[in-house]
């Protein structure tokens, strides 16, 4: 018999997010269990994706004595300076409306045409271990802004980003993917490879 998984908390509330980092460890073949956080959430002052990441990912080791993994990620557009960057969930207000903060960008992108709509997915992975360190990890997936949102996959901006690398003529946006596709290419897949070694140690 194999030993039991080891538990390791990814600090978010979001469904999506434990989901998606439970299918990569799975499909790495580690043997961790991610739970989900029931902790309360930090405030996010960092000024870096890295910051924000580590913030959180200490709060929930704090709360739940387990290692704890946070990611913190969001969409950086050329033609805005890398904005939204770290305010990517909060673009569009405090509400934290996903499909307000993807119309609002592209209302602000209107005008904007390629080959000017170049944008990069970004993920720090903090991870963070009671009593032995603190670890973070990056990953960056290139791509542009579609004009219009397409699929009803993927959540956040997936609808309206187009991945760099796929065929002419039969580019998808991320909403158009399949999970699987997603979590062979995504920034936070890339993220996640590096952070396999990490994870692998404990």
């Amino acid at each position: 018999m194999g030993a039991e998984p080891r538990r390791v908390v990814l600090a978010t509330h979001n469904a999506h997010k434990v989901e998606e980092l439970q299918r990569m460890a799975t499909a790495a073949r580690l043997p961790v269990e991610i739970v989900a956080y029931d902790g309360p959430e930090p405030v996010e002052d960092g000024v870096s994706f890295a910051q924000n990441a580590l913030i959180k990912a200490r709060a929930a080791a704090i709360h739940t004595g387990l290692p704890a993994v946070a990611d913190d990620s969001g969409i950086c557009v050329d033609v805005l300076g890398g904005s939204p960057g770290i305010f990517s969930a909060y673009w569009a207000g405090q509400r934290k409306d996903a499909v307000a903060n993807l119309e609002l960008l592209l209302d602000q992108l209107a005008d904007i045409r390629d080959p000017h709509r170049a944008a990069q997915f970004v993920s720090t992975i903090a991870l963070v271990v009671p009593g032995e360190g603190e670890h973070t990890v990056e990953g960056r997936w290139p791509g542009r802004l579609a004009l219009a949102p397409a699929g009803a996959g993927g959540f956040g901006y997936d609808p309206i980003f187009i991945p760099d690398g796929q065929r002419p003529g039969a580019e998808r946006t991320v909403g158009e993917w399949s999970p699987a596709e997603k979590d062979a290419a995504s920034h936070r897949a890339r993220a996640f490879d590096a952070l396999v070694p990490l994870l692998a140690a404990l």
